[in-house]
């Protein structure tokens, strides 16, 4: 079967609905064989639900990163964000998915992935106290010295959070 999306979206049948949301749910249920048997007949990449959260994002905020790496394989946009400006990467730093971040990553995800007010993955690692993905982000380039719109960097927003780990390592970096 070929998945043929209908030609006016606004007149989508139940059938359509009910395929769309068996799609969302192996994606957040990181069913990686299947959400691949679905793209290689043509499921689009990315598909998204109606908080504009793609098969990408609910597969990587669930901490699923083989299924994250069949839709990098597929063209999933990996800096594809959802309806409140969210990026793959950045929920995935807040859930504390190492290998999903990796795994983005390796995709070509960008290693900064603010969210709309300014915080990068980094931070986001950093105030969860993220040690592993604080190191795989800084091993990739993240930028220390950035600010939020707030004003804040990862440093500041660790000490804020009452991030321990993370804050020893980031001024161990700064200070090197």
């Amino acid at each position: 079967m070929t998945f043929s999306p209908p030609s006016d979206p606004g007149q989508l049948d139940d059938a359509t609905l009910d395929f769309a949301a068996k799609m969302f749910d192996l994606a957040r249920h990181g069913e990686a064989d299947e959400l691949a048997a679905y793209l290689a007949k043509g499921l689009p990449p990315n598909l998204r639900d109606h908080k504009g959260d793609s098969l990408l994002m609910l597969a990587a905020y669930h901490g699923h990163d083989a299924a994250v790496r069949v839709l990098l394989q597929h063209k999933a946009d990996a800096g594809l964000r959802n309806d409140n400006g969210q990026t793959p990467i950045a929920g995935a730093a807040f859930k504390g998915h190492a290998a999903v971040v990796e795994a983005l990553l390796d995709g070509g995800a960008d290693v900064e992935g603010a969210s709309p007010d300014g915080k990068t993955a980094l931070m986001i690692a950093a105030m969860f106290n993220r040690v592993e993905i604080v190191e795989l982000l800084l091993a990739h380039g993240a930028n220390l010295n950035a600010r939020s719109d707030g004003g804040a960097t990862a440093l500041e927003a660790a000490r804020a959070m009452g991030a321990p780990e993370t804050a020893a390592l980031l001024e161990r970096r700064l200070a090197s």
